[in-house]
């Protein structure tokens, strides 16, 4: 640049002609071209140079442009160029990291890009729409950025509308975290009974006799039958020999109805706590019930084929029978088989009567334990020290679980640990408590004693 200055004064006093080199030359040259090319809108307009001088031998060089302050670039690890090379009209593509000649680019949060280089962090295609959207400095066009955050509707497969705040309003569930559109709680849309969950609108459900619905994957586990439940039961009756003494006496097990749970509950005098939603029974009076022995057949995702059959129970004992509900998820299906054991097993053992929330809460205590040893193989308890050794012969014929089937089981027992009825959901707290500080025989002992947990 002083070698201009001098060669434009020397030029000026009629001294001679400056020879100007070839790099001289280009550098006029590329300031000529810096400032006939479009300025960004921060830049100064380009000042047009004085008329020529009339003598032939003078050098015609455009007068130097007003300085003006560059942009700032957060260019990384690349280093700016030195300004004696480059003309004030360079800029670095924050696409490709190379240099933006004459012609047309795109400024966007303090960076400049090749309109090519400018594309949507999701679909790699070239943004050349007028609106666009921002996430964590990355463009997106406005459609891929609703489609990845714009939460959609799981029954529906719709996107989520906007309520008159302008919000997103959805529901979701507290376990499973689904998100659907808040219209679905109220027009018909199906859950599955077992686990809650809400499947999109073409999702087929197995619809058992009494109106209830099932998803496959909880139909793929579901207890339909009697005869069925029996490997099951044998299962639990050892998870209970290894924590407790063993009970002599047989008990029946029998998977009914809904209809013939109702019709039981009716006929137990001095039953237990119950609940709408009551899906098992120990009863300890003479009844006769309809039992399901086997497991119907299912033809167009409905129930066919269902023969109930009369079984007469004959007090032997305290306890006359454990009825469950068919067609529950085979861990749903044990918790609940779980929980009716330990009341057949406080009868048995000559425990006082005990308020509903001491009995129901302890035994929801062991339906919880069950469910941990099923999900977690060979967890250890501080309740008792014999769990261990239960849960692992237990789990050595129970091969692996699915994973769903995992998730379903962590599901039954955060049911059981949210519970927020007095009877069910703080009886197993206080239970729960009780258990992990004094251990299972402890506990077991100071409800005889004083029909309470100890503090």
């Amino acid at each position: 640049m002083e070698e201009l200055d001098r060669a434009v004064e020397v030029d000026k006093k009629g001294e001679g002609k400056k020879v100007v080199d070839n790099e001289d030359e280009q550098l006029a040259t590329a300031l000529q071209e810096s400032w006939n090319v479009e300025s960004s809108p921060e830049s100064s307009p380009p000042i047009s140079p004085p008329p020529q001088s009339p003598s032939p031998q003078s050098q015609s060089i455009p007068p130097q442009p007003p300085p003006t302050q560059s942009p700032q670039f957060d260019y990384g690890s690349f280093v700016p160029p030195s300004p004696f090379h480059y003309p004030l009209g360079y800029r670095i593509c924050a696409g490709c990291n190379t240099e933006i000649g004459p012609g047309r680019y795109l400024s966007c949060r303090g960076a400049f890009w090749h309109p090519k280089c400018f594309r949507c962090h999701a679909c790699n295609q070239a943004i050349s729409d007028y609106e666009f959207s921002i996430s964590k400095n990355y463009p997106f066009h406005k459609s891929c950025y609703k489609d990845l955050h714009h939460p959609k509707c799981v029954a529906c497969r719709n996107f989520i509308p906007i309520n008159a705040a302008g919000l997103v309003e959805y529901r979701a569930h507290p376990f499973w975290h689904q998100k659907y559109c808040p219209s679905h709680e109220h027009d018909g849309t199906p859950r599955c009974y077992s686990c809650e969950r809400m499947e999109p609108i073409d999702a087929i459900y197995l619809v058992l006799d009494d109106g209830r619905k099932l998803c496959p994957e909880c139909q793929s586990s579901s207890i339909m039958g009697t005869n069925e439940c029996q490997l099951l039961y044998l299962e639990i009756q050892e998870f209970y020999k290894g924590l407790l003494k063993k009970v002599e006496q047989q008990v029946p097990l029998l998977l009914v109805e809904r209809q013939a749970l109702n019709e039981a509950m009716k006929g137990e005098k001095i039953g237990h706590h119950h609940t709408l939603w009551t899906r098992g029974l120990c009863l300890s009076e003479e009844q006769t019930v309809s039992t399901i022995p086997r497991r119907p057949k299912i033809g167009g995702y409905r129930i066919t084929n269902m023969s109930p059959e009369p079984y007469t129970l004959v007090r032997k004992c305290e306890v006359t029978a454990i009825l469950i509900l068919y067609g529950l998820p085979r861990l749903l299906t044990g918790s609940i088989l779980a929980h009716e054991m330990m009341h057949a097993w406080l009868r048995l053992k000559g425990y006082p009567n005990l308020s509903p929330k001491v009995e129901e809460g302890i035994c929801q205590v062991m339906a919880h334990m069950w469910l941990e040893s099923e999900i977690i193989p060979c967890s250890g308890n501080n309740a008792a020290s014999a769990s261990t050794s239960a849960s692992s012969s237990g789990s050595s014929k129970k091969g692996k679980r699915s994973a769903f089937e995992k998730k379903l089981g962590q599901f039954f027992m955060q049911l059981i640990q949210s519970d927020s009825s007095e009877v069910y959901g703080d009886g197993f707290r206080e239970g729960n408590k009780a258990l992990l500080k004094y251990g299972l025989r402890s506990t077991l002992d100071h409800i005889r004693l004083t029909g309470s947990f100890q503090c």
